[in-house]
């Protein structure tokens, strides 16, 4: 297995997850996975485990982008450590909610992840969508041209459905708050 580095901004999408439930407030590593449990509001777009969340904290952590704060009462006996996202962590997950996804195979994941946290951090990402609607657009009118050419290219076909639908999607977005 390569391990590869990462820079600062190559998060995985459950560290910007962890990093986007901190950016309003300071919490705890318990309650962060709560909400990534598959039926938390957070964990229905994108969930993990209690051990990848706290791994994922821990690598954030590493990089500067959240510090502990201060300590509360457990429920089970020790305390637990209240973290909160460092200026450096809250700029960079701004900067990532401002980068539209790339590839049409990330809308559900990415993409959604990112309405999610936006939403739960009161950002405005008006523009970012308004530049992922641009990408789709270019992206159904390349397709358009594919399917003109060989309209037998049945994955050519599927993407094109799958760029409208988005293109869809993406209109019916309400507007930001």
């Amino acid at each position: 297995m390569v391990n590869v580095a990462r820079t600062n901004d190559q998060l995985l999408l459950g560290e910007w997850a962890c990093l986007g439930i901190l950016y309003p407030t300071p919490t705890h590593g318990f309650a962060i996975a709560a909400r990534l449990k598959p039926d938390g509001d957070v964990g229905r777009v994108w969930s993990l485990s209690r051990a990848l969340t706290y791994r994922s904290l821990d690598q954030l952590a590493g990089r500067g982008y959240l510090q502990p704060v201060g300590q509360e009462p457990g429920l089970a006996g020790g305390n637990r450590t209240i973290l909160a996202a460092t200026r450096t962590g809250r700029a960079q997950l701004r900067k990532w909610l401002a980068t539209p996804v790339t590839h049409l195979r990330d809308v559900r994941s990415e993409l959604l992840l990112k309405l999610i946290i936006a939403d739960i951090c009161a950002i405005d990402i008006t523009r970012m969508l308004a530049a992922q609607h641009a990408h789709i657009a270019e992206m159904v009118t390349g397709l358009a041209r594919n399917i003109d050419a060989d309209p037998s290219d049945v994955v050519a076909l599927l993407r094109i459905e799958s760029a409208t639908a988005v293109q869809r999607f993406l209109e019916r977005l309400p507007p930001a708050r």
